[in-house]
């Protein structure tokens, strides 16, 4: 800094200028702006103003290095959020599928089994039928039976009353009755 003073001097056009009253002279407007310059110059380097601003550009420039920080911090945040929905959103999906592929599974066997239970109950109901049937069938045997028992009985007491007698309808009643009381006592 301090031999900058001398160096601004030394170059400046006026330096070089030559005149009827030379460069020192306050006649000289050359020299009349750089003594000027100077006092400004050395006016801003009393009240310290390239310090200060080089103190803002400092502030300015941290303030710019935390913003970009905060900046590279939040991406970084973004992009783990990023990553996590994404992760949340395969795991969703992932689960969703084993939902589909576990209702799919459960839909099959519940059609299975309502498919076994539809045959059981059809063999249940062929079976209960074909015992209806064999029960009525049965029946009617019997019906039959009982009917031609007594036609047959009816016909064989209608030959009997006709062919025996009275003597012989009163020896076989005795022969009962004896019968009867054989097998009581």
């Amino acid at each position: 800094m301090r031999y900058l003073i001398p160096m601004i001097l030394l170059a400046t056009p006026a330096a070089a200028a030559s005149g009827e009253y030379g460069f020192f002279s306050l006649r000289n407007t050359d020299f009349v702006v750089l003594i000027g310059f100077l006092i400004f110059i050395g006016i801003l380097l009393y009240f310290k103003v390239p310090a200060t601003l080089m103190g803002m550009l400092d502030n300015r420039a941290e303030q710019i290095r935390k913003e970009l920080d905060e900046a590279r911090a939040i991406r970084e945040e973004a992009q783990s959020l990023l990553a996590s929905y994404e992760r949340k959103t395969r795991e969703a999906q992932e689960q969703a599928d084993d939902i589909v592929a576990n209702a799919k599974r459960e839909a099959e066997a519940a059609a299975a089994q309502a498919k076994a239970d539809l045959e059981s109950s059809v063999e249940r109901r062929i079976t209960a039928a074909e015992d209806q049937i064999e029960s009525a069938r049965n029946a009617a045997i019997k019906d039959v039976r009982d009917r031609a028992i007594a036609v047959a009985t009816a016909a064989a007491a209608e030959v009997l009353a006709k062919q025996m007698s009275s003597d012989d309808a009163n020896k076989m009643i005795d022969r009962s009755i004896e019968t009867v009381k054989d097998r009581l006592h």
